[in-house]
């Protein structure tokens, strides 16, 4: 069945000790506002890029490195982290509504539902 799939958010995965200097510096080498998420403290978004691309911060548990992780967002999750598996990717973890991933150079990214509503319609590409 069809699917539709996008790169949706660039996040900047901060542990606890870097997470307000990072936050402040990608605000400041942005040019933009770093805006807390009021529902969760651990997010702040810098916007929107290119392509309707979103720059978010989140802060992560200790042991977790400084690191960039990208989301994609799909339609339909379990269709699109088969269609990667066969590119190469390999399931890291079943985070319940979304998967953890790892390419074939090893860098983590997540496969999600939607989160980008407009920008989704928008930019998603269909996969057969």
């Amino acid at each position: 069945m069809p699917h539709r799939s996008r790169l949706a958010v660039l996040l900047l995965d901060l542990p606890p000790a870097h997470h307000a200097a990072g936050t402040a510096f990608w605000a400041g080498a942005t040019g933009r506002t770093a805006a807390p998420d009021p529902a969760d403290d651990s997010w702040a978004s810098l916007g929107s890029l290119a392509g309707g691309l979103h720059l978010e911060v989140q802060r992560t548990g200790e042991g977790t490195p400084p690191r960039w992780h990208v989301d994609v967002e799909t339609d339909d999750v379990p269709a699109e982290v088969a269609r990667l598996e066969t590119l190469g990717a390999r399931r890291l973890a079943d985070m319940g509504s979304f998967w953890q991933m790892t390419d074939p150079a090893g860098l983590v990214f997540c496969v999600v539902g939607v989160q980008t509503g407009e920008a989704f319609e928008r930019y998603a590409v269909a996969w057969p």
